[in-house]
């Protein structure tokens, strides 16, 4: 089976860093200049792989991991000056606080519609036109949802009234007709972001940087997927869930992670030839070269959780037809750009199923130094078809991880580390250059060296997560000059 990635097929090095992430003067990233300065700042360290999370519309708590829609993009991150050169948007000039940010964003996008439809040239009218009979399948669905999301005060579907809930015929129809102007909104919105996009990933081919995505298996359960799609979940009959999501106790938790998504209801995928699945791996191929495939073991076996329990603990492992599933890929795509996200407990049916479709698993850094030297994460242990992190979104920042180690482990990884570096996140860094796994990822936060206040995400928390940004102040030429010279030093600059 070839099912070879183009993205790793010579030694590269990458930087994670989420979009929210790049400098914004308030609230969170753009898909603008900033983006473009991040992407020439890649190319001056000859890094060629810029990996993103999820890129979703979000909910309350802002994780990219629980978003309305596994097909449309936040349109957070519309670049409104872009709307401005365009002659569709005429800026306010009032700068909005922190707390405004939202709510300035949406109204300006109100107004960036109503510009197209008025200034918008024949040809833009019809290049849009295009873009939603393209995306028809699932933008319709998305559209209608988002809009019922606003009119019902943001309430989860299942608490709408029951003729939308159950998307009875005749009430969707209505719907339709009565809210057409904020559904077709709410298309807009995705074909700017879909422009924008595009200009962005020209950009970044140009520089010779490649876009690496992540797609969650699960999905919300407050998302247009389960409203629009219930029979391929695992719900009860008022649309909430069964069962749900999560993983057993780990590193991270003694109680595990009770995630709350609905299960799948695998026999109707299978019975509709994935269809589901195909078109949502389709959506994430329009927007990266390679798409990390997060949570990756539950596609062999899934810890299946009573909706009604308070902690993840009194689960039960449910097999999965990931084998299936990934043939179906395979046979629709022609091959697999996929990463595997193969952290937590892995089985040898976890691996065997890995390494029969030569999927690339991942190796974290931070998990290295405990276990002895059979250690898979420590790097005499590596194998090329991998991926090394410092850490992952879900980790402390190195330098924080380090200096909350107690001293046995510190000088366990000083000593297996032992080289030029006096910083502890460089030393992994160099570490995770030196690897024999073809691509090395260093978040951003790490090439800063920032302390633990600075870390993306805490799993099993809800609370001041996802709301780090970079500050273009910390970041110096030197820092620059010392990853491009890592990079040439192992044979990274591809």
């Amino acid at each position: 089976m070839n099912t070879k990635i183009e993205l790793l097929e010579s030694r590269r090095a990458g930087i994670l860093l989420h979009i929210t992430s790049i400098p914004a003067s308030v609230g969170n990233g753009y898909l603008g200049q900033e983006a473009r300065h991040f992407i020439d700042f890649l190319c001056r360290s000859r890094v060629s792989v810029w990996q993103m999370l999820p890129l979703g519309p979000t909910q309350f708590n802002g994780s990219p991991y629980q978003t309305l829609s596994v097909h449309a993009n936040n349109p957070r991150f519309i670049d409104l000056p872009w709307l401005e050169n365009k002659g569709w948007l005429v800026c306010d000039q009032n700068q909005p606080t922190y707390e405004e940010a939202e709510s300035y964003h949406n109204a300006q996008l109100k107004l960036a519609y109503s510009g197209f439809c008025q200034k918008a040239s024949e040809q833009e009218h019809i290049e849009y036109k295009v873009f939603k009979q393209t995306h028809q399948q699932w933008l319709d669905d998305y559209a209608l949802f988002i809009t019922l999301h606003h009119q019902f005060s943001g309430k989860d579907w299942q608490q709408w009234p029951v003729g939308y809930r159950c998307r009875e015929k005749k009430t969707i129809s209505t719907a339709k007709q009565n809210l057409k102007d904020q559904i077709d909104q709410y298309c807009f919105e995705q074909y700017v972001f879909h422009l924008q996009w595009c200009e962005l990933k020209e950009y970044a081919a140009q520089k010779g940087v490649h876009l690496l995505g992540d797609m969650p298996i699960f999905v919300a359960s407050n998302s247009d997927a389960v409203w629009a799609h219930p029979q391929l979940f695992e719900l009860n009959e008022d649309g909430s869930a069964r069962v749900v999501a999560g993983v057993p106790p780990d590193y991270f938790s003694e109680t595990g992670q009770l995630w709350g998504n609905p299960l799948y209801c695998w026999e109707a995928m299978i019975n509709d030839g994935f269809s589901w699945w195909i078109g949502r791996l389709k959506s994430q191929l329009e927007l990266f070269d390679c798409v990390r495939f997060d949570h990756f073991r539950a596609l062999e076996s899934y810890w299946e959780i009573p909706a009604d329990a308070e902690t993840a603990v009194h689960g039960e492992w449910i097999k999965a037809p990931g084998k299936q599933l990934l043939s179906a890929f395979i046979n629709y795509f022609g091959s697999l750009p996929l990463i595997a996200e193969d952290l937590g407990i892995i089985t040898p049916e976890v691996e065997a199923l890995r390494d029969e479709f030569e999927l690339p698993g991942m190796k974290v850094l931070q998990f290295a130094f405990g276990g002895g030297p059979d250690n898979i994460h420590l790097p005499h242990n590596h194998v090329p078809n991998n991926v090394v992190y410092t850490g992952t979104h879900d980790n402390d920042t190195t330098c924080g991880w380090y200096n909350s180690l107690d001293d046995s482990i510190k000088t366990y990884v000083d000593e297996y580390l032992a080289n030029m570096e006096q910083d502890p996140a460089w030393r992994l860094i160099r570490s995770a250059m030196a690897s024999t796994c073809q691509l090395a990822v260093i978040p951003m936060q790490d090439v800063l060296s920032l302390p633990s206040e600075c870390r993306m995400n805490t799993p099993g928390t809800i609370e001041n997560n996802w709301h780090w940004q970079l500050n273009w102040d910390q970041l110096e030429d030197e820092q620059s000059d010392h990853l491009c010279h890592l990079v040439g030093l192992y044979g990274r600059a591809a």
